[in-house]
Formats: C-alpha cells, sequence, structure tokens
C-alpha cells in the first residue's frame, strides 16, 4: 500500500517565491487527489523544481532520500512524443530512467500553457473583455501544439484584456486554479495517464 506520493514538477523559475506560487497553482489542479490522499492518510507533496536538469536532479536523489514513497516525474515533453516517457527523455535529455517505470514519469505537454488552451472558457472567464480566443491554436489534441506558438498566441490572446498580457508565473499559477481537468484530459492523452496512474495509487 502506497503511504506516500511525492510530485517533482519542472517549472517555477528560480525564486522561492515563484516556486511557491506555482506550487500553489499546481495543488488546486491536483486538488481532487490531494482531499483523497488526505482522506486515505496518504501523504502528499509537491515539489516544484525549477529548471529541467534541476527536476530531474531532485526527482533521482528522491529515489534515495525518499525509497518507501511513491516519487514522480513531471515534465514538459519540449516537442512531438512518439515513444513511451522514459525514451522520450532519453533521446531528448539523456536522461536514464534509473529503473524506474514509465509509471512513474509523466510528460505536461510541449509546455504548460497548452493545458490552457484546453479550457478556452476558464480563459476568457480570467481574462474577461477584450479577450481574444481566436488568436489562439484550437486543438483537439493540445500535445500537438509547438510549443513556440504557446506563449506568444496567450501574450495575443490577453494583450488588451484588463489583467494584461499572459505572464507564466503571475497568471499561470491563477490559471491551474480555474481549468477543468476533464478538458485537459480529454485534450491531452499523456495528461490522462498521469490522472489515471495517481487514482490507482489511491
Amino acid at each position: 500500500m502506497v503511504t506516500e506520493i511525492r510530485l517533482y514538477i519542472e517549472g517555477g523559475g528560480n525564486t522561492k517565491n515563484t516556486k511557491a506560487l506555482l506550487r500553489s497553482g499546481f495543488s488546486q489542479f491536483f486538488q481532487g487527489f490531494i482531499k483523497k490522499a488526505r482522506d486515505r492518510k496518504i501523504r502528499w507533496n509537491i515539489t516544484v523544481c525549477g529548471s529541467r536538469n534541476d527536476t530531474y536532479r531532485d526527482f533521482t536523489n528522491a529515489l534515495i532520500d525518499y525509497p518507501d514513497a511513491c516519487n514522480i516525474l513531471l515534465v514538459d515533453s519540449e516537442g512531438p512524443v512518439t515513444q513511451t516517457p522514459w525514451q522520450h527523455l532519453k533521446s531528448t535529455d539523456n536522461w536514464d530512467s534509473l529503473g524506474v517505470s514509465d509509471r512513474q514519469c509523466h510528460l505536461m505537454v510541449q509546455a504548460m500553457e497548452a493545458w490552457f488552451i484546453a479550457d478556452i472558457e476558464a480563459l476568457s472567464k480570467f481574462y474577461g473583455q477584450k479577450f481574444q480566443a481566436n488568436s489562439l491554436r484550437k486543438s483537439t489534441n493540445i500535445e500537438k501544439i509547438p510549443k513556440d506558438t504557446l506563449e506568444p498566441s496567450l501574450k495575443a490572446a490577453t494583450r488588451h484584456t484588463q489583467k494584461g498580457e499572459y505572464k507564466k508565473i503571475e497568471h499561470g499559477c491563477k490559471l491551474l486554479a480555474l481549468i477543468d481537468i476533464q478538458k485537459v484530459c480529454q485534450a491531452s492523452k499523456h495528461c490522462q495517464t498521469l490522472f489515471e496512474e495517481i487514482d490507482k495509487l489511491l
């Protein structure tokens, strides 16, 4: 039986404050699982690690420091995925699996912003008037949206709103709390797989 789940997530910049903001956003994104874990006396920990390499380092250290926990790596794919998660990360980052199965290695999307595009309604509600939804590339499979188009399109869609153009940390952490996880899962098979695996652990 699993007694502790620890997530090591890419992102959050280089400061404690920005990492704390993103951690708060992810806590809202995973709030259903956190409640379920609490009800079942399973410890839950989210570590927002900063850069990709820092995330992999923290995850590998956790395998040693918390051998009895279920340690999970969650990073952007950075590009199209045609292999299993560990095979993909070996080819893109030269990371070894360290004997850990794909059940503990998960890819978000090419970049986190694709999750937001899965729920245009939440974006529109957050940014309000003058939000330009037609600036966003709509797709039933958000994993195919190229990374280099994501942030620029969000900035274009939000530039004239009262909140101003999209800011990765400031707005991203709030949007994580608002987007519909079912919409994200429907548009991203890797997110669906992540949620299914966590649900099995609980």
